[in-house]
C-alpha cells in the first residue's frame, strides 16, 4: 500500500497563510514560517484592536461632549450634564450627542440647556 500524505492539505494551508501575508515586507511575504507568525500576529492584534476600536471612540465622543458643554455654558462639565439629562428623562447615545454637538450646535444648547435646568 502507498505511503499516505497529507501533501494536498498542507499545500492548501500555506497557500492561504501565504496569501494572507501579501503586501508584507521581505521574508514575511515569502518564506513559510515567518510569514505564519507574521500572519497570526496580524491576526491578534486585529482581534484585541477590535475591542480597543470601540473604546476610542467611546472616549472620543466623551471629549467633544465635555468640549462642546463647556462651550455652551461655563460652570457645566460633561459629568454633570449626562447627570442632568438622566434626570430629565433625555435618552440619547453618547455618539449621537457628539455628533449633534458636532454638526447641530443649537440642538446641542437646547439639551445643555434641559440638563442645566433639571440640576437646578
Amino acid at each position: 500500500m502507498a505511503r499516505a500524505t497529507n501533501a494536498v492539505a498542507r499545500h492548501r494551508k500555506k497557500k492561504r497563510y501565504l496569501k494572507a501575508a501579501k503586501g508584507y515586507w521581505g521574508a514575511r511575504s515569502k518564506l513559510w514560517r515567518i510569514a505564519k507568525n507574521a500572519v497570526e500576529r496580524g491576526w491578534q492584534y486585529s482581534y484585541r484592536d477590535r475591542k480597543q476600536r470601540k473604546r476610542q471612540f467611546r472616549r472620543l465622543w466623551i471629549t467633544r461632549i465635555n468640549a462642546a458643554v463647556r462651550e455652551q455654558d461655563r460652570e457645566l462639565n460633561y459629568s454633570r450634564f449626562m447627570n442632568g439629562l438622566k434626570q430629565a428623562g433625555v435618552e440619547v447615545n453618547r455618539k449621537v450627542l457628539a455628533d449633534l454637538a458636532v454638526r447641530d450646535p443649537q440642538a446641542f444648547g437646547e439639551l445643555v440647556r434641559r440638563a442645566k435646568a433639571q440640576l437646578g
